[in-house]
């Protein structure tokens, strides 16, 4: 079973809760719009939607929550999950995980409901574990995450929508992913990624970063802790380069050496293999990079894998050209979705007046 993950948006980071009243009408209204996508197109389809940043933003503001908020990732996803209650089997859709401690019962729920409709949950747990590691350990950009929303169908196809927050910049940056096609966890797994602000990073997903990534997964199965643990009390002498991710005060041998001492007995075959360790985070991941960087020779990529922006680009193409024929498709197919909901008329004219207004913002 393949990925891809398909966008990542950056927004303002907000606090505070939706109303009751809100969160009511966009439970209703999401129920009716995922019903009619199912029902012409099948759950796959919505599973592209939902990973599709255009479309994403689109369907929540027609919901009727602010276009740039934060919480608009959090209140759809949490609307979707309630409003599909109860319809789960007869769609062939389920919701799992959530925000805080909710995203950390996602494993549990996946594994619940696999047993209810006879599906092998094993691959969609695991396939959720690999996706938070991918976005903590091995793309690390800053964003400490905090909302994981899991969402599969009973033939086993996926897709994966979370958030992380920065809280020096009080922006969030939501991932998008979709269990399509690829089998590569920490190859370019990005088909299109959005993010107003971009920066340096740690991208150990870049195709760039192939070579650092063998030796990373190298030096932790076969390199006896000893030596990695003394090669890096070597480097805490260094003065790295001042674009660098990782200064010497960061570097604490000591407290990594139980964590390489598990890695060198469990014995990783790959990459992917390391990054799914228990205890193996971005601490860790920074250490080895910083070994095979210096010491090895094979340096990561410090490309933040960005490309669209935000606001899906300008007509004079800054700061990225707008993928026209992907944003009308997308516009389009939400307008007729919500246009068939069984809802009254004064709900449907709101949701296309507030779906104009998220366009004319654009």
């Amino acid at each position: 079973m393949g990925f891809r993950r398909t966008g990542i948006a950056n927004l303002p980071l907000h606090y505070g809760k939706v109303p009751r009243w809100l969160f009511e009408r966009m439970t209703l209204l999401a129920r009716e719009v995922c019903l009619v996508i199912v029902e012409e197109f099948g759950p796959e389809e919505l599973l592209r939607r939902m990973s599709d940043p255009y479309w994403f933003q689109a369907f929540g503001c027609a919901l009727g929550y602010d276009w740039h908020s934060s919480g608009l990732t959090t209140t759809l996803c949490a609307a979707l999950k309630e409003g599909i209650k109860g319809l789960e089997k007869s769609l062939g859709l389920f919701v799992a995980g959530g925000k805080g401690r909710t995203s950390r019962g996602t494993p549990l729920e996946i594994s619940r409901w696999g047993d209810l409709i006879g599906l092998n949950p094993e691959p969609l747990a695991y396939a959720s574990r690999m996706v938070a590691k991918v976005d903590t350990s091995a793309l690390q950009d800053g964003y400490q995450l905090y909302h994981h929303t899991f969402i599969f169908t009973s033939s086993g196809a996926w897709a994966v929508v979370q958030q992380g927050m920065n809280e020096d910049t009080r922006y969030a940056r939501r991932y998008h992913w979709l269990g399509e096609g690829v089998r590569d966890f920490v190859c370019e797994p990005h088909a299109a990624i959005c993010s107003d602000q971009r920066g340096e990073v740690l991208n150990l997903v870049a195709q760039e970063s192939t070579p650092a990534r063998e030796v990373i997964a190298q030096i932790a199965a076969e390199q006896k802790p000893e030596k990695t643990i003394s090669e890096l009390k070597k480097l805490t002498t260094l003065d790295l380069p001042r674009r660098h991710w990782l200064s010497p005060s960061d570097i604490h041998p000591e407290k990594l050496s139980k964590i390489f001492l598990s890695t060198y007995e469990q014995s990783p075959r790959n990459f992917e293999e390391l990054l799914g360790l228990p205890k193996v985070g971005p601490k860790t991941i920074r250490a080895l990079a910083l070994l095979a960087e210096l010491i090895y020779g094979a340096p990561p990529s410090f490309r933040d894998p960005a490309r669209y922006s935000f606001a899906h680009g300008g007509k004079d193409g800054r700061p990225y050209p707008i993928d026209r024929e992907t944003y009308d498709q997308s516009i389009q197919l939400l307008r007729k979705a919500v246009l068939r909901c069984r809802v009254s008329g004064g709900e449907k004219r709101r949701a296309i007046l507030r779906l104009d207004a998220f366009l004319a913002g654009k």
